[in-house]
């Protein structure tokens, strides 16, 4: 299970670069292991570095900049994501402390990823995003009710379907989601049974 997400308060960091694909958030080279740790030193290790399979930063990767060193939050372009299936690139994002990832767009199965590890795919249009880079700013979203709010004045709302909304907020994955309905699902299966237990036979009781 991840940690709820309900509201989050943070400077973004500003990466607003179009297609930038999951090679480029976690590089092949850098996924040494199947889990899900140790993976956040290779985060943007092509930009972040200035040699490749090294370990000397690039002062002029964002990723670098003190000012940004608690984000929480990147400011994105369009197609977000796009590229391998690889959720590494995800894992990557959360070890690094990232919770949400808001851009105009996002390649679905990277979406389908972020939720399911419990990072926010917000998509809000190009423009909003130039509006909250330029004010460097902290911004605050609000799950629940679906809002970017960079001051009293000016708040974005961004979409999400339900079942999407629901695991960020209970923290749940796809196979936490569907132990939630065990108690139906084992009603519906002695119903079954009782219909047809040829079905059954040689399962374990």
């Amino acid at each position: 299970m991840a940690e709820p997400f309900t509201t989050l308060t943070s400077l973004p960091m500003p990466l607003i670069r179009d297609n930038i694909d999951t090679d480029q958030i976690i590089p092949s080279r850098e996924m040494k292991s199947t889990g899900k740790t140790g993976l956040a030193d290779g985060l943007f290790a092509g930009w972040r570095y200035t040699a490749i399979g090294g370990r000397d930063p690039d002062s002029d990767f964002v990723l670098n900049d003190p000012h940004y060193a608690d984000s929480q939050i990147i400011l994105g372009g369009a197609n977000f994501g796009c590229g391998s299936s690889r959720e590494h690139a995800v894992w990557a994002l959360a070890e690094y402390g990232f919770r949400a990832v808001i851009a105009p767009s996002f390649a679905p199965i990277f979406a389908g990823n972020c939720v399911r590890n419990g990072i926010l795919p917000a998509v809000i249009d190009a423009d909003a995003i130039t509006v909250i880079a330029k004010a460097n700013s902290p911004i605050t979203i609000d799950l629940r009710a679906q809002t970017i709010r960079l001051d009293d004045d000016q708040s974005w709302s961004f979409p999400i379907d339900e079942e999407a909304k629901a695991m960020l907020l209970e923290g749940l994955d796809a196979i936490d989601l569907s132990l939630k309905m065990a108690a139906d699902i084992a009603t519906w299966q002695e119903a079954d049974r009782a219909k047809r237990p040829w079905i059954y036979l040689g399962a374990k009781q």
